[in-house]
């Protein structure tokens, strides 16, 4: 079993940033595919980026495109979201979570979930 422990969140003012990291348990981390998604409070869940398993692919909402970065270190298994430029509508509980699909951009695809670390971004 794998658990995902998400840290890095707070309160940042318009045009910060913040890294966020996902820590992870067990030793099949490093086969899947890891996202990151966020949900402000009564909003449906949304995408914001994935990467593959070895790291040379990775995928963005247009929304955080240009100003959000995924990454994955597999020898420390762990996953991080580095957010520059960051805007109030940022603001969300961002979540970590593992698929065993390619790419995926959906939350059905993710079987595996943080708990979720707050940012919030002021005006």
């Amino acid at each position: 079993q794998v658990q995902l422990v998400e840290s890095g969140g707070g309160l940042v003012q318009a045009g910060g940033s913040l890294r966020l990291s996902c820590a992870a348990s067990g030793r099949a981390f490093s086969v899947y595919t890891m996202g990151w998604f966020r949900q402000a409070p009564g909003k449906e869940r949304d995408f914001v980026a994935a990467i593959t398993w070895s790291g040379s692919s990775t995928y963005y909402a247009d929304s955080v495109k240009g100003r959000f970065t995924i990454s994955r270190d597999n020898a420390k298994n762990t996953v991080y979201l580095q957010m520059n430029s960051l805007k109030p509508e940022d603001t969300a509980v961002y979540y970590c979570a593992r698929s065993r699909a390619v790419l995926p951009d959906h939350w059905r695809a993710y079987d595996y979930w943080g708990q979720g670390t707050q940012v919030t971004v002021s005006s």
